[in-house]
């Protein structure tokens, strides 16, 4: 008679007390505990001390975040790890950690209400209560908060975006615009990879001072130049292949069928439509990041949603695209390149 594999509850413990691990994280970021290690190992007594940690907390927060992978520790010298030192510290250009400070300033507190939304459909951020205002009006209107925001953005997109640089078949094309560009890493990876290509971010106005600099930064200032519009008011430009990273997810499908249909008005005879999101997998059982990042949108958008490739290529040929297909990117990230 065959045994059967014991049943435990390790796995639902595991998720259901998962904020423990994820909170720890986010202290740390918030502390700048990693950026102080870039500087060098500490002693636990130094380390703790440059932290400001209570006596009560100081060996459980620092040994935590060793037994979780955040740090390692040799006879009492506490280190980053390779990824943290890299990740990080924010100094450094390849720095990620913006995004985890709006998860921890803004999105922990806002993810306690997902009950509330998943009974109502309502978003549960800023504008739950107050003054109805989105909390990216007040972002864009404060330079040194947007040019963070942006920074972050970049950070969690690298990845995807270098891979876009190398998987699409850039050859056949001349020009380009990445549309909802933000800080322009994806126009810039483009442009690197790529040196016949010449490249358009197009953003909202105020977002162009922090995407040229960061074009200049990058070297590609002679073929990547910013130009400002809001997707929903005005034409996109018009070039060979139109991308869209992270964009498509924030808005209802009424706005994604009407953006995918500017794009297609844009794009010159045979060019190519790439939207890339945490796509959902067609049985919508594997890309469980993606179902959360859905999750998210119904947190923070009136109407936002991710979707699966299926869904995606069937509102491009719908909007009149002759082919599309989805190719994986990086981590739970996927496109899908529509041609014309």
């Amino acid at each position: 008679m065959e045994s059967k594999e014991e049943l435990t509850p390790a796995h639902i413990m595991q998720i259901g007390v998962g904020f423990f691990a994820s909170k720890v994280l986010l202290s740390a970021v918030e502390m700048g505990v990693f950026t102080e290690l870039a500087n060098g190992p500490e002693e636990f007594s130094v380390l703790a001390g440059r932290m400001g940690l209570h006596t009560r907390s100081a060996r459980d927060f620092l040994d935590a975040l060793v037994a979780l992978g955040f740090l390692q520790r040799a006879n009492g010298i506490y280190s980053n790890t390779p990824e943290t030192e890299l990740f990080l510290d924010r100094r450094k250009p390849s720095y990620i950690g913006g995004i985890l400070e709006m998860a921890n300033a803004r999105l922990y507190g806002f993810w306690n209400h997902l009950t509330e939304a998943l009974r109502t459909g309502r978003l549960q951020n800023e504008t739950r209560v107050g003054s109805g205002e989105s909390p990216f009006a007040s972002l864009y209107a404060d330079p040194a908060r947007l040019k963070g925001f942006l920074a972050a953005m970049s950070g969690i997109s690298h990845g995807a975006n270098i891979a876009i640089a190398g998987k699409v078949p850039w050859a056949n094309y001349k020009s380009y615009a990445d549309v909802g560009t933000a800080q322009g890493d994806l126009a810039v990876q483009i442009a690197l990879h790529n040196p016949h290509l010449k490249g358009i971010g197009f953003d909202l106005a105020e977002v162009g001072p922090i995407f040229d600099e960061y074009v200049e930064a990058n070297g590609v200032g002679d073929r990547v130049h910013f130009q400002a519009g809001d997707f929903f008011k005005q034409d996109l430009p018009n070039v060979d292949v139109i991308t869209m990273g992270h964009i498509l997810h924030d808005w209802s499908l009424d706005e994604k069928k009407m953006l995918i249909g500017k794009a297609l008005k844009a794009l010159n005879p045979g060019g190519a439509l790439v939207v890339y999101d945490a796509i959902i997998d067609d049985d919508r059982s594997k890309n469980a990041f993606g179902l959360m990042m859905s999750l998210n949108m119904l947190i923070e958008t009136p109407a936002g949603f991710d979707y699966t490739a299926a869904e995606c290529i069937g509102w491009m040929k719908d909007a009149g695209f002759r082919q599309a297909r989805v190719e994986h990117l990086a981590g739970p990230d996927s496109m899908v390149i529509a041609l014309k």
